[in-house]
């Protein structure tokens, strides 16, 4: 895999490779796990917005470099500004406001996103686990929403936790702030499949690579349309849906592939 040549913001703290189409983003602080600091946030929604506008980029893999994809937010500087003369309102404000908006880029990047989760993902990093449209996790990898444990509830990492899993479930981890094993976590839905410990990142390309390989208007058509239609009530859903099939039909690439199954070959996209 090769370095790509684009640029995104705070390198330092997220680093982006290419590979034919698939783009690994790596949260590269290992020296706080990956904290979602203001600055991290921002590093993450910078290389998100680069890759929306880069048509070359068809799959994204987030990891986190060390022992962890993320242990959620910076307490450390989230504690310092309690010193600000507002007691931190303002800067918790913006905290939150752009985690959120990280989270909803996610959800809204027009290519799927597979998290890769090695060490832990604990509170925001839990969040951000749910908010990808996939996850894989070496089989020590640990879960956890663990705001309770220091006095904070993990309200908006339910936001996205609690539509990814029962909600029951979602509770059970933000009452108790337990860590749950990279089994449990699979067994609830929280991801996809577990591999043996370190072979997460490969395990996540190797999906990547088989999903980049589907037309790219395709995918960000059914990926909009899913998140679109899974909230909504049954009629509303269904509505969507269909004006989401009848969109895509009217694609270049749904005319050839539907052709190319009729004429039993291969189709070639043409993006």
């Amino acid at each position: 895999m090769t370095v790509s040549s684009a640029i995104v913001a705070s390198p330092e703290l997220v680093r982006r490779d290419d590979d034919n189409g698939v783009v690994v983003l790596t949260l590269n602080t290992p020296h706080n796990r990956n904290a979602l600091s203001l600055a991290m946030i921002e590093a993450v929604i910078a290389a998100l917005d680069d890759i929306a506008n880069d048509n070359k980029a068809r799959v994204v893999v987030l990891a986190g470099a060390g022992q962890a994809l993320s242990a959620g937010h910076d307490l450390k500087e989230m504690q310092a500004h309690r010193n600000d003369c507002d007691r931190g309102r303002d800067y918790y404000v913006e905290l939150f406001a752009r985690c959120a908006a990280l989270m909803q880029a996610v959800v809204a990047l027009p290519k799927p996103v597979i998290a890769a989760v090695e060490g832990i993902a604990t509170a925001a990093g839990c969040q951000l686990v749910a908010a990808c449209d996939l996850a894989v996790a070496g089989e020590n990898a640990r879960f956890g929403l663990s705001g309770v444990n220091y006095g904070l509830f993990c309200s908006t990492p339910l936001v996205a936790v609690g539509r990814a899993v029962p909600r029951k479930q979602a509770m059970e981890m933000a009452l108790t702030g337990s860590l749950y094993s990279a089994q449990e976590a699979e067994r609830f839905g929280l991801v996809n499949r577990v591999v043996p410990e370190g072979g997460a990142l490969e395990e996540a390309l190797a999906l990547a690579r088989t999903i980049a390989n589907h037309s790219a208007p395709t995918l960000a058509i059914g990926k909009r349309a899913f998140y679109a239609q899974i909230e909504r009530p049954l009629d509303e859903a269904y509505a969507l849906a269909s004006v989401a099939m009848i969109d895509n039909l009217a694609e270049p690439d749904s005319v050839e592939g539907l052709g190319a199954f009729l004429d039993k070959r291969r189709p070639v996209w043409g993006s």
